[in-house]
C-alpha cells in the first residue's frame, strides 16, 4: 500500500547503515537514491535488500550496462538541480540494477563498480530468474562476464561477432559477416534459449 512505501533517503540510510565505508558512492537524482558498490558487495547488499522485512525487494526489474569511457565532469560544471554530484570514477563501467518490492510498492537502484582490467560481476540468476537473460545481454553488449551463470552466451548477436558494440570503443562503422549461413544460426533446440 502507499502508506508503506519506503522513501528513498530512508532506503539508503538503511544500507548505508549496514554496509558503511562499502558504499563507493551515492547519487540523488530528482528524488531516485541509488548507491554504489564493488562487485565482491553485490551479492550481500541485494540478499539484504531481498530479506530485510522493510524493504521486500522481491523483483529484480532490469539490468544495465554503462561504459564511462571518456566521461569526466568538467571542473567547475555545473550539476544538474536537484542530483548530487557522482565522486571522480576509477571505473570504466558499470552494471545497473533496478529493484522493486510489490509488497511496499517502493523501487531501488544498485550500481555496481566494475574496472575494466577485470570486467566480472557474480551473476544474480540464483537469486532471481529474470537475471538470466538480463546478464546476457549486459555480457553480449558490455563483455561484462557474470560469474557463476550457468549459459552465459550471446543473446542479440550472433555466436561469430566479435567484440561488444555497447562499448564506446567498439569502431561505430564496423561490419561483420557470418562465417557460416543463416540456417544453420536458427535452431529448435529448447537447450539453446
Amino acid at each position: 500500500t502507499e502508506d508503506e512505501c519506503m522513501d528513498q533517503a530512508d532506503i539508503t540510510a538503511r544500507i548505508r547503515e549496514r554496509f558503511g565505508d562499502r558504499i563507493l558512492a551515492h547519487t540523488d537524482f530528482w528524488g531516485q537514491h541509488a548507491v554504489t558498490v564493488a562487485p565482491d558487495t553485490l551479492v550481500e547488499l541485494v540478499t539484504f535488500l531481498r530479506d530485510d522485512p522493510d524493504l521486500a525487494f522481491d523483483f529484480l526489474t532490469d539490468i544495465g550496462g554503462v561504459d564511462y569511457l571518456g566521461y569526466r565532469l568538467e571542473e567547475g560544471a555545473e550539476v544538474a538541480p536537484g542530483t548530487t554530484p557522482m565522486p571522480e570514477r576509477t571505473w570504466r563501467f558499470e552494471v545497473n540494477y533496478q529493484f522493486t518490492s510489490f509488497v511496499h510498492g517502493h523501487q531501488y537502484r544498485v550500481r555496481v563498480a566494475v574496472p575494466d582490467d577485470g570486467v566480472h560481476v557474480p551473476t544474480l540468476v540464483p537469486m532471481w530468474r529474470t537475471a538470466n537473460w538480463l546478464e546476457r545481454e549486459v555480457y553480449d553488449q558490455f563483455g561484462i562476464v557474470f560469474d557463476g551463470h550457468k549459459n552465459l552466451r550471446r543473446i542479440l548477436n550472433h555466436e561469430d561477432f566479435e567484440g561488444h558494440p555497447l562499448r564506446k570503443d567498439y569502431p561505430i562503422d564496423r561490419r561483420q559477416r557470418l562465417s557460416r549461413p543463416v540456417e544453420r544460426i536458427l535452431t529448435d533446440d529448447p537447450e539453446w534459449a
